[in-house]
């Protein structure tokens, strides 16, 4: 998952069985520090407001998540942008989540992503391009064969921020987080309109997401709002 440059030291190796005496059934335990200098988190500009995307952007960033995808599947490791042979503007280098959505056949494919952005966008795009493409629970991995079939779209999202009340939630401009009880679930803001819900049902539906009963979020919930500037690639 690191730059080759990496260099790992281990700190502490124990195990249960040390302090039990039972070597039977132990568990081990593994401390490592991990160090080296990463030259894409050197200079990553700290304003906070989000500088609106080029079309060049927009572009680059579909590019480095399709190369990205092709990458993994095929080397088993995080490419650098460097590798994949995208220019990183500095827009791109902002502080931003994204959500990474891969749609197959004009059906989802695979969805995952960032709320909070605490990594430079063209890394949310690399690291949610694969969690997409390998790691998305609903769905078995996509394969390399697959990929010419898969088209990827990229939602940059804006900060979250809270809303004292359901009733400010704007179906088609608003993403919405749901917190109660320790769950949670999180629906961007194209997924109502291209659904047909209004705001109760896309509730009914976010509770239900986060493994709530489907009134839950009228009660006891919390919720974040964000909009996002979506981009895709054509459909395949």
């Amino acid at each position: 998952m690191l730059d080759k440059t990496a260099k790992a030291d281990l700190v502490k190796y124990a195990t249960s069985g040390e302090l039990t005496g039972d070597f039977t059934n132990s568990v081990s335990y593994l401390s490592v520090a991990f160090g080296g200098s990463w030259e894409d988190y050197a200079e990553i500009p700290q304003q906070t407001n989000n500088p609106e995307l080029t079309e060049e952007d927009k572009k680059q960033l579909l590019t480095l998540g399709r190369k990205t995808i092709l990458y993994a599947l095929q080397n088993q490791r995080v490419p650098q942008a460097s590798e994949l042979g995208v220019t990183v503007t500095d827009a791109m280098k902002r502080p931003r989540a994204a959500f990474v959505t891969l749609k197959k056949h004009s059906q989802l494919r695979g969805c995952i992503g960032d709320i909070f952005p605490y990594r430079p966008l063209y890394k949310s795009v690399i690291m949610n391009a694969i969690h997409a493409c390998l790691h998305d629970r609903r769905f078995p991995p996509v394969t390399e064969a697959e990929c010419k079939d898969i088209t990827v779209e990229i939602s940059a999202l804006t900060a979250p921020e809270p809303v004292a009340s359901p009733d400010d939630i704007r179906i088609g401009t608003d993403g919405v987080v749901l917190n109660k009880d320790g769950r949670s679930g999180v629906f961007l803001p194209q997924v109502a309109p291209e659904q047909g819900w209004d705001l109760d049902q896309t509730l009914t539906e976010l509770s239900l997401k986060a493994e709530l009963p489907a009134d839950a979020w009228k009660e006891g919930a919390s919720f974040l709002v964000f909009q996002a500037v979506v981009f895709g690639e054509n459909e395949k």
